[in-house]
């Protein structure tokens, strides 16, 4: 919301030396979020006046159209003679009064006038634009055409108020009714402790049976509609300046002057209003849902098709707008240069909608307005018939109109909103004891009605329908009274408490990861169903039922991401499209598997603690939340230089990735060959966790598969790795024990076995471990070979057997049976033999 100062000084009388610097900082420690403010004719100087055109000569032999034009300013230049100007726009004429800058002036972004030969004449000023003047868009591009009243040489700074400071106020959805100068007039008043103007406080008619007719059918939906009739506009009736001015100054751009008044009232009041043009309403103008599939073309040129939900405005003919968003065309007010086509009877609409359907049916039609901004936050109910009365007002003195006597109003039968609450309890909240007379004084401040001594009960105003429970109220006492005057405490925790085993496994795996060389890539929880595909997900895959979100962030990704693949890819894709080629990156969250049982969420109450039985009901609502451990690699994992020759990412860096959360969760991982989806057939490893002696799959780990790599565009042989850490978790074999260090030596012994091709290693390995018995201290495989010598479809394995006893040095005896053993029961197992033997 744009607030210039000057608008706001007829409401609130703010002193004179107040800046718009000083309202700014008053408004902030009240709570409002004021971003900046704009100095408007920083820099300007004069003389800037009104002249009138005497002449206009045609240049001819330049490329573009250019004029040489005398200007009558009067005694603006000293000599009362016409001033002579060259100017290339041409959307004025031969007696159009317009705004003239003269030779000594300076105009904003340090532009200074001077008297210079251009196009072989000299030009002694400039005939400005609203631009050149840092006026905005006043919606024709050109020259600034004043009305034709307008005296020759007024002082054009004053006359087109260019010299203001404007407050640009982000208003957050709780304060609504911060969206017009009638709610920001009120905040300042509290803020400077002075009276407020009400523009709202008007006479208003009261309703009879002679205005046009109205028929809500969905008293839901629209709890009030006020209709009122204004007939014999002037044609050529058109805004004057200071009220294009405004609109500029708010961020509006003038069209019509029936627009522009009901565009001031809303910002003057917040209560957004729509215009018809009475002739082209046929019959009574009725709310309503829409029927499915019901096609409005609304004020944009764009045909839309309703939904059952949306809330319409209709005539006989069926709907003519969609209600608190935007009117139709068929209805539209006309402005026309030919006077004969321009509207001059209006139907005003004053009208409260439910928020929540005007933020659906915007959302729905992608068609957010400064209505639809507003009904959704929250209007004043009450402001309906005086912001009618003020547009009618404002039509008839403007634009020459006459209000006819009919009133309509439709009302629901609403009743006040009441709260109660204890005198103390904001108190109690910020931990300050303001008093009962403060905490009455401020929501009296607020617009409440306070009654009661120790128990209060507070009437709401109409216009903060946020405030809602006693929160809310204490929320109001706080911050007029000053969110810095809280006192800083911090909270005492209470013993015992600390991280969960979960939470201190998730913080292991995260420093190992980063230990390794990866680096943390956190992604939104969300992904589009088009990505999957890319995965070569199979249809029936798990993955794919997803939860899809009422309300996303982007309609592109809908749903909440049930793998973290995605969002890791997509991270190592715009990294390597920018330039960083090696990369090793990890993330840890939760994923969102939907078992199929959900329930429909309860909505426990917020004036205490849900109990077990909600917080178990709520848990039933929510689907299955995994918490999960992702690393995708490209490019090189060890970089060449002096030291030697580096090599690139591949599979067994993304399976070593998996060992490594492995190892810090305590638990034994078994790593097979696989095939599942995102990964290459061949390069895919399962990664299973050894629990209660039964291997359970955590994971999967390897290379991308090619389709995969091209459909996501990422780099050649791109490898990544994805496991479950609660799964992880509940294999691990609990508290990690160090290891015994024993003080005898070490004896080392070497066997190479001989097994078939699709024999994995991980058998052969886990047969040597059982069959070496508990001298065995490690067992590393140093080599794999295939070859003629070992004949076709087989390789030979090569292990380092290392061997210590706690308590002696192992005789060669000791060691040679212990490796004995272990190939006796790896050959009995797997097939394997010795090789040379």
């Amino acid at each position: 919301m744009r607030v210039p100062l000057s608008w706001l000084r007829e409401y609130v009388d703010l002193p004179a030396t107040e800046t718009g610097r000083d309202v700014q900082a008053r408004l902030i420690s009240a709570g409002l979020e004021v971003e900046t403010v704009e100095q408007l004719g920083s820099g300007l100087k004069g003389p800037l006046v009104v002249g009138r055109v005497l002449t206009i000569e045609e240049l001819e032999g330049f490329k573009k159209p250019i004029r040489f034009c005398t200007v009558d300013v009067g005694a603006a230049n000293g000599t009362g003679e016409p001033q002579e100007i060259v100017c290339g726009a041409r959307n004025f004429a031969v007696g159009d009064k317009v705004v003239v800058v003269l030779p000594g002036a300076v105009l904003p972004g340090d532009f200074a006038i001077s008297a210079r030969k251009t196009y072989g004449r000299t030009s002694h000023g400039m005939i400005c634009s609203g631009d050149e003047l840092g006026m905005g868009d006043d919606g024709t591009g050109g020259i600034i055409v004043l009305p034709p009243e307008t005296e020759v040489g007024t002082d054009a700074i004053e006359l087109l108020e260019l010299v203001d400071e404007v407050l640009d106020i982000a208003v957050t959805p709780d304060r609504g009714y911060c969206l017009s100068m009638r709610g920001v007039a009120r905040e300042t008043a509290t803020a400077y402790g002075l009276p407020l103007r009400d523009p709202a406080l008007l006479d208003v008619p009261a309703p009879n049976a002679y205005g046009h007719p109205v028929a809500v059918a969905d008293p839901a939906g629209c709890d009030r509609f006020t209709a009122r009739t204004v007939v014999g506009l002037e044609p050529e009736a058109r805004s004057p300046i200071w009220l294009k001015r405004r609109l500029q100054k708010a961020g509006m751009r003038p069209i019509s002057l029936a627009v522009d008044v009901t565009n001031y009232v809303m910002l003057e009041l917040g209560q957004p209003l729509h215009a018809y043009d009475r002739t082209l309403v046929q019959g009574t103008i009725g709310v309503r849902r829409a029927e499915q599939g019901e096609k409005l073309t609304t004020l944009d040129g764009t045909t839309r098709v309703l939904d059952a939900e949306d809330l319409v405005i209709t005539d006989d003919r069926g709907p003519i707008g969609l209600a608190g968003v935007m009117g139709g065309a068929d209805t539209e007010i006309a402005d026309h240069e030919d006077t004969a086509g321009a509207t001059t009877e209006v139907v005003i609409e004053a009208a409260h909608f439910d928020p929540v359907a005007i933020a659906r049916a915007a959302r729905r039609h992608r068609l957010s307005s400064e209505a639809s901004r507003r009904f959704e936050r929250g209007v004043d109910p009450e402001a309906a018939a005086a912001a009618a009365q003020r547009t009618v007002d404002l039509l008839v003195l403007l634009a020459g109109g006459t209000a006819e006597g009919g009133v309509t109003q439709v009302t629901a039968p609403t009743a006040p909103r009441t709260i109660t609450m204890r005198a103390d309890h904001p108190d109690r909240v910020a931990g300050l004891g303001y008093g009962r007379a403060t905490v009455v004084r401020r929501l009296q401040e607020v617009g409440c009605d306070v009654h009661g001594q120790d128990e209060l009960t507070v009437t709401v105003p109409s216009w903060r329908p946020d405030l809602a429970t006693p929160n809310d109220l204490a929320e109001e006492v706080i911050r007029l009274e000053g969110y810095e005057n809280l006192p800083s405490t911090l909270p005492t925790p209470p013993p015992g408490r600390g991280l969960t085993a979960r939470q201190r496994l998730h913080r292991r795996v995260g420093r190992a990861l980063a230990g390794a060389g990866y680096v943390e890539a956190p992604n939104y929880p969300f992904l589009g169903e088009e990505v999957l595909d890319r995965l070569g997900l199979e249809a029936d895959d798990a993955r794919r039922r997803v939860v899809t979100l009422v309300n996303p962030l982007s309609d592109e990704e809908p749903a909440l991401r049930t793998t973290l693949l995605p969002g890791l890819l997509g991270a190592l894709r715009r990294n390597d499209g920018r330039g960083s080629h090696d990369l090793a990156l990890f993330e840890t969250g939760l994923v969102f598997r939907p078992t199929g049982e959900e329930r429909r969420a309860p909505l426990p109450s917020v004036d205490r603690r849900p109990s077990a039985a909600e917080i178990a009901e709520l848990d039933a609502a929510l689907p299955h939340q995994p918490r999960r451990a992702a690393v995708v690699l490209a490019g090189a994992r060890e970089q060449d230089g002096w030291w030697g020759a580096g090599r690139p990412a591949d599979w067994a860096d993304a399976v070593e990735a998996g060992r490594l959360l492995a190892r810090e969760a305590g638990a034994e991982l078994v790593v097979r060959a696989d095939r599942h989806a995102p990964w290459h057939p061949g390069r895919c490893a399962a990664l299973y966790a050894v629990k209660g002696g039964e291997e359970v799959l955590v994971g999967h780990a390897g290379e991308l598969h090619p389709r995969v790599v091209k459909a996501l565009h990422l780099p050649e042989r791109t490898c990544a790795m994805e496991l479950d850490l609660d799964l992880l978790e509940s294999a691990s074999a609990g508290a990690v024990r160090a290891p015994g260090i024993s003080a005898f030596p070490v004896a080392t012994q070497d066997v190479a076995l001989v097994v078939a091709d699709e024999v994995p290693a991980a058998d052969v390995e886990a047969a040597l471990r059982e069959g070496a018995g508990p001298l065995l201290e490690s067992l590393r495989l140093f080599d794999v070979f295939t070859g003629e010598q070992i004949g076709e479809g087989r390789k030979s394995l090569a292990y380092a057997l290392r061997f210590r006893a706690a308590d002696r040095t192992l005789t060669v005896d000791e060691a040679s049976a212990a490796r004995d053993a272990a190939v006796a029961l790896a050959a009995e197992r797997t097939g394997a033999s010795l090789r040379g033997a």
